[in-house]
């Protein structure tokens, strides 16, 4: 794969990210992560079978996503059986 194809997928991955994703920050409930999480891991594995390449950075957002996400069940935990 040559650079310019891995570019255009990095962008392809980027422009479908920023439509479709709020950042890991923003994010105010376990459902909204929970979905967020499900649609980057299926995104991350369609480019793994179409194209054998997936941007580093997707994975990088992917354990924001998850970090925010333990964040979440750790202050919900506490809420219960504290």
């Amino acid at each position: 794969m040559s650079d310019f194809e891995k570019k255009k997928l990095e962008m392809d991955f980027k422009n479908f990210t920023n439509r479709n994703f709020e950042r890991p920050s923003e994010c105010r409930n376990l459902a909204q992560i929970r979905f967020y999480v499900s649609e980057l891991c299926g995104k991350i594995e369609e480019y793994e079978k179409r194209f054998n390449y997936v941007p580093a950075w997707a994975y990088t957002l992917l354990s924001q996503y998850n970090a925010k996400q333990n964040s979440m069940v750790h202050v919900e935990f506490v809420k219960i059986y504290a």
